[in-house]
């Protein structure tokens, strides 16, 4: 989030200027696609550049030249799930990061319910499900970054968590009934919460609508842009703030969202399911 933020107010203030990437990449002696990804926060800014930056666009107030070094620090940071890095898929870090700022999480899933709200044992057989191949401490490992995760929006109500599931997420016995019925239960637990609420598309619901599993991020501040993300076909996590897509989503989610069951039949749902 440091570095998106970091990225937009070096964005903003190169426009103000009326100056193109490639003319303050030229005057930094940088590539054009590396001025690109420090906007995009994509990348972190190292400090020099960041210096050299804030010349050319005349910012000579100490006190806002400190503002944007601290952002570039933040960016810099070692990351929470640091230790399970090479485990991740790919996107998944930069993913994190955002989610753990987000004021708003929609998110669409089809075969599990979404990670946000699995319980421990259930977010186990899903990884021994989905990556067989993985040793019992890469499990572990992984495990402690989904608990962190969990830890992170469970424990503030100022985010807002709304969840709509496949039908067939309730279904699919990936795991021994006294876990798969604990998992219901917990997804029944989670729905009397005021900053909770999870739906159920029917798989006969009234009005088809087909959709691969993504989610959306919305922010309090209202200048961090909201953010798409998808897996790719690899696994790879996809995060876009792109205008269009973004707003496509949104759009995909409402359409889902009155598709499904309401909060209420929902619940009674997935009760049923559990017994």
């Amino acid at each position: 989030m440091g570095r998106r933020r970091l990225g937009a107010e070096l964005r903003r203030l190169r426009e103000s200027r009326l100056m193109t990437l490639g003319q303050v990449a030229g005057a930094l002696g940088v590539a054009q696609s590396t001025l690109s990804r420090i906007e995009t926060g994509k990348s972190p800014t190292r400090g020099g550049y960041l210096s050299l930056m804030l010349d050319v666009y005349g910012v000579d107030d100490p006190a806002r030249r400190q503002e944007f070094m601290d952002l570039a620090r933040d960016g810099r940071g070692k990351r929470w799930w640091s230790s399970a890095d090479e485990l991740l898929p790919a996107g998944l870090g930069d993913y994190l990061g955002l989610e753990a700022e987000a004021s708003v999480v929609r998110a669409f899933t089809v075969q599990v319910p979404h990670a946000l709200v699995q319980t421990c044992d259930y977010a186990r057989a899903v990884l021994t499900a989905s990556r067989p191949y993985l040793a019992p401490e890469q499990v572990d490992q992984l495990l402690a970054v989904h608990e962190h995760r969990v830890a992170l929006i469970s424990g503030t109500e100022s985010v807002e968590l709304r969840v709509v599931l496949d039908e067939s997420a309730l279904l699919r016995a990936i795991a021994p009934a006294p876990v798969l019925t604990r998992q219901l239960e917990h997804l029944l637990e989670l729905g009397d919460q005021p900053n909770l609420t999870i739906q159920v598309l029917g798989l006969k619901a009234a009005r088809a609508i087909l959709a691969r599993p993504f989610a959306t991020l919305s922010f309090a501040d209202p200048d961090d842009r909201d953010v798409l993300c998808a897996e790719g076909v690899a696994g790879q996590v996809l995060v876009s703030d792109r205008a269009g897509d973004v707003r496509g989503a949104l759009a995909r989610f409402r359409a889902l969202a009155e598709a499904a069951l309401t909060p209420e039949e929902s619940a009674d749902l997935i009760r049923t399911n559990a017994r």
